[in-house]
């Protein structure tokens, strides 16, 4: 169902203030650069930092702005179960493809919680969910066992794992069957993630290089390994500079030299130091020869 490069959209600001007008161009230029999908609204679009009527705002224009061109997916995840029904409610109703919805972050659920927290959104809803395991942020992981037992679930229909763990997609797979989405949440190494099963990668560098990275997972797709292995080598020190502080600030600074809002982040973020600056401002600058 979802495969590809999906670009994990920054929400650009201007004056710590949404920048409509960037946000809708960054979307534009996604698709126009043949990215499969966008995320709104999940840890890069700072999401944790909004108002309730900010993530509603950036919701609603996200899906409107794309019209069923690619697929969106929504970031609905809280930790409160009521919240994320709500929000994955919201998703729905304004036409989302799917919903991303973090492990409750905080609480430190037991695997029975994390099995009854999904089970009770999807119980309630006719949308897709895609479960976001990312326990360097949360400090919870998903069992390999549990999420074999949500896939059994009819609205569970992938997962984003970014624990970096490239046994995870083999494990998945072996315990989700052949249907289920495998997402990597980590671009330096997602053609390892591939080779090991994986379907796709939601990206936090291709809201910088979203055709290059299209153009990776098609390759990949078509069995063209000599261009995967070009594009993984040119992109590898982007990767790496785009997670050279805490994302989103290193990525918000490359969007804001191509033009996409000011750069700025919300406390308790801040933005990138000089000298972090210069490394992103390095790389941009060698992948533009």
């Amino acid at each position: 169902m979802f495969k590809g490069s999906l670009t994990a959209l920054i929400t650009p600001f201007k004056n710590q203030k949404i920048d409509d007008e960037a946000f809708i161009r960054l979307i534009n230029d996604q698709i126009a650069a043949g990215t499969d999908g966008l995320v709104v609204c999940g840890t890069t679009g700072e999401s944790a930092t909004m108002s309730q009527e900010e993530y509603e705002h950036v919701v609603s224009l996200c899906i409107q702005t794309v019209n069923h061109r690619i697929p969106v997916i929504v970031g609905t995840g809280a930790n409160n179960t009521d919240k994320a029904l709500d929000q994955t409610h919201f998703a729905w109703k304004m036409g989302a493809d799917a919903a991303l919805i973090v492990t409750p972050y905080y609480n430190k659920p037991t695997q029975n919680g994390l099995f009854a927290h999904y089970k009770a959104i999807q119980d309630s809803i006719d949308l897709p969910i895609i479960l976001y395991n990312v326990p360097g942020r949360t400090g919870v992981n998903l069992t390999i066992e549990t999420i074999g037992k949500l896939a059994e679930l009819p609205r569970i229909v992938g997962i984003k794992d970014a624990t970096a763990d490239l046994l995870r997609p083999i494990e998945i797979r072996k315990v989700a069957g052949p249907s289920f989405d495998i997402l990597s949440g980590e671009d330096a190494t997602v053609v390892a993630f591939l080779a090991h099963g994986g379907d796709g990668c939601i990206s936090v560098s291709a809201n910088i290089v979203p055709k290059e990275l299209a153009e990776l997972h098609h390759a990949w797709q078509a069995g063209n390994f000599k261009k995967v292995a070009e594009i993984r080598d040119k992109l590898h020190d982007l990767h790496l500079a785009m997670f050279v502080e805490t994302n989103p600030c290193p990525v918000k600074y490359a969007a804001a030299l191509l033009g996409y809002g000011d750069g700025s982040v919300r406390l308790p973020l801040v933005e990138i130091t000089d000298a972090s600056k210069k490394v992103v401002e390095k790389v941009l600058a060698k992948i533009r020869v």
